[in-house]
C-alpha cells in the first residue's frame, strides 16, 4: 500500500464539523502543502510533529486563498488507526466546503478512499484482525445500547482472543500429530489418550457455546421482527402509531385503509424491533386488496413475533387464526392475543380456543392508551425473558457462525477418528481444516473475497 488516500469521514450535510481524513505515505507532504498556522500563503506549517493539534487554515493553491479556519491533527505510524500516517482535518461542517477541501488534497497527489479502505488498511497493517473491523461497521450500525455493547467488545478483540485461544490448542494438537507422521522412527506411536479427547470436547464445546449465542442473541444486531395482524378495522394502525409513539401508519374508520405493509424500527426496553402494521385479512375481489394481503402473508411468516388482534363483541375461531398463522409456521413464532377497543361496551370480550389457550393475552384501547405498556412488557418477555444479557460478552455474525459450524463438522470427524485410531495423516488433514475455519474468522485464512465482500459494506470515510 503505497498510495494515500483520503475521504470525508462524517455524514454529508451541514453541522457543527466536518472531518476529512487522509492515510499514507504522502498525508504528511499534503497537510504541508495545503495547511498554514497563519492566513498568509504560502508560511506554513512544514514541520508537523506527531499527535499534535494545530490551529490554521486551508488553501486554495490556484487561487491563494482560505477555503477554511480548522483544526488539523496529525498521527505518525503506527500510532494511528490505519497503522500509517494519518492527518485529519476538522473543518465546518458543509457539503461545499468539505468537498473542495477534498479536491484539493486530491489534486496533491492522494486518491479517493474506496469504502471501507481505512478500516481495511487497518486490518492488513495488523493493527486490528477481521473480528474488530466488522465490530467497527456494528458499532456504527448499532439499533440498541446492547447492541452497541456487544459491538464495543468485540472491538476491544474479546472474540478475537477467544478464538485464537482455540486456534492455539489444535495447532499444539496438529503438531504432535505432524512429528509422529513425518518422524515416525524418533517417537514414540501416536496413541489417542484422554487428553487429546477433552482438548476437541473442550474446543467443541466453545465453538458450540458461541453458535447459541449468536442465535439466541442475532437479533440485537438486526432488530426482533413483530407483524401486527388480523381483520380490518381492529385497530391495527392505530396500535401501531401507539407503540410507536407517533402518526406512521393512515388511521381512517374505513376498512382496508392500509395496503400495504408498514415497517418501522422500535425500541423497547433497549431491544431493538421492526414493526410491520400489515393489511386486513378477508375476502376480497378487490385485486389491490388482494395483493396487499398476499404481502401481509409474507410478513407474517418472515416474522418473529405475530400480534394477533380482534375486538369485543367478535369470536376467536381456529379456522381465522391458522388462515393468519398457518399451522406449518407455527413452530418457533411468538404470538400474543391483543383484544383492542375494550374502552368500548359493545359486550363480551373473543376468548381463545381450548387449542390455543397457551398464547398469552393482553387487553388494550390504542385509542386511550390503555394496556399498551402491559403490551410491550409482554413483547420483550417472550422475547428475551430466557436470555441472561450479562452473560454473553460477543455475539457471533452469521458469518462466524457459519465458521463454527464447519468447525465443529470437522472437529467431530476428528473425535470419531481418535475413537477409532485412525491414522495420524487422516486426523492432520481435520484438525487442519478446524483451524483454518477459525482462521477465517479472525482473518487469519480468510480469501480476498471475503475481505472484499466485508469491507465493500462500509461508508467510504471509513
Amino acid at each position: 500500500m503505497t498510495d494515500t488516500i483520503a475521504a470525508i469521514a462524517t455524514p454529508y450535510g451541514s453541522g457543527g464539523i466536518g472531518v476529512i481524513r487522509i492515510s499514507g505515505p504522502k498525508a504528511f507532504d499534503i497537510a504541508a502543502v495545503l495547511f498554514s498556522t497563519t492566513k498568509h500563503w504560502p508560511k506554513g506549517c512544514k514541520k508537523l510533529e506527531s499527535h499534535k493539534v494545530y490551529h490554521g487554515y486551508v488553501f486554495d493553491r490556484k487561487n491563494i486563498s482560505v477555503i477554511d479556519e480548522v483544526l488539523l491533527i496529525t498521527m505518525k505510524a503506527p500510532s494511528s488507526y490505519t497503522a500509517e500516517d494519518v492527518v485529519e482535518i476538522q473543518a465546518h461542517a458543509g457539503t461545499i466546503v468539505l468537498r473542495t477541501i477534498l479536491d484539493e488534497i486530491l489534486s496533491c497527489g492522494a486518491r479517493l478512499s474506496e469504502p471501507g479502505e481505512f478500516t481495511k488498511r487497518a486490518f492488513l497493517n495488523q493493527r486490528i484482525d477481521l473480528t474488530q473491523a466488522e465490530a467497527v461497521a456494528d458499532i456504527i450500525n448499532a439499533k440498541s445500547v446492547n447492541a452497541l455493547k456487544f459491538a464495543a467488545s468485540q472491538n476491544l478483540g474479546t472474540l478475537k482472543s477467544s478464538i485464537q485461544e482455540l486456534r492455539q490448542k489444535l495447532i499444539q494438537f496438529l503438531s504432535l500429530l505432524e512429528v509422529n507422521i513425518d518422524f515416525p522412527d524418533d517417537v514414540d506411536p501416536f496413541e489417542p489418550s484422554q487428553k487429546e479427547m477433552e482438548l476437541v470436547d473442550d474446543v467443541l464445546k466453545t465453538c458450540r457455546e458461541f453458535i447459541r449465542q449468536h442465535e439466541d442473541a442475532c437479533f440485537l444486531k438486526d432488530g426482533i421482527r413483530i407483524a401486527i395482524c388480523g381483520a380490518p378495522n381492529v385497530g391495527k394502525s392505530s396500535l401501531m402509531n401507539r407503540l410507536l409513539a407517533q402518526d406512521r401508519s393512515i388511521v381512517t374508520a374505513i376498512p382496508g385503509t392500509t395496503r400495504d405493509p408498514i415497517e418501522e424500527g422500535l425500541n423497547i426496553e433497549g431491544i431493538p424491533f421492526v414493526i410491520a402494521d400489515t393489511a386486513g385479512i378477508h375476502q376480497t375481489d378487490d385485486l389491490v386488496e388482494i395483493i396487499g394481503i398476499e404481502k401481509a402473508k409474507d410478513h407474517i411468516i418472515a416474522s418473529d413475533i405475530v400480534l394477533f388482534m380482534k375486538e369485543p363483541d367478535t369470536v376467536f375461531s381456529d379456522r381465522e387464526f391458522e388462515k393468519m398463522v398457518p399451522l406449518e409456521n407455527q413452530a418457533g413464532k411468538k404470538v400474543i392475543f391483543v383484544i383492542n377497543k375494550i374502552d368500548l361496551d359493545k359486550g363480551n370480550l373473543p376468548t381463545l380456543s381450548e387449542k390455543y389457550r397457551h398464547i398469552p393475552t393482553i387487553e388494550i384501547s390504542a385509542l386511550l392508551n390503555k394496556g399498551i405498556n402491559k403490551l410491550k412488557q409482554k413483547i420483550v418477555t417472550i422475547s428475551i425473558g430466557h436470555l441472561d444479557m450479562e452473560k454473553s460478552s460477543v455475539i457471533p455474525n452469521l458469518r462466524h457462525k457459519k465458521a463454527l459450524e464447519q468447525t465443529v463438522a470437522s472437529l467431530e470427524a476428528v473425535k470419531t477418528g481418535l475413537a477409532n485410531k485412525l491414522e495420524e495423516e487422516i486426523l492432520a488433514i481435520d484438525v487442519k481444516s478446524s483451524i483454518d475455519f477459525l482462521g477465517t474468522i479472525t482473518g487469519e485464512t480468510a480469501s480476498l473475497d471475503i475481505l472484499d465482500n466485508i469491507f465493500s459494506n462500509f461508508c467510504i470515510g471509513k
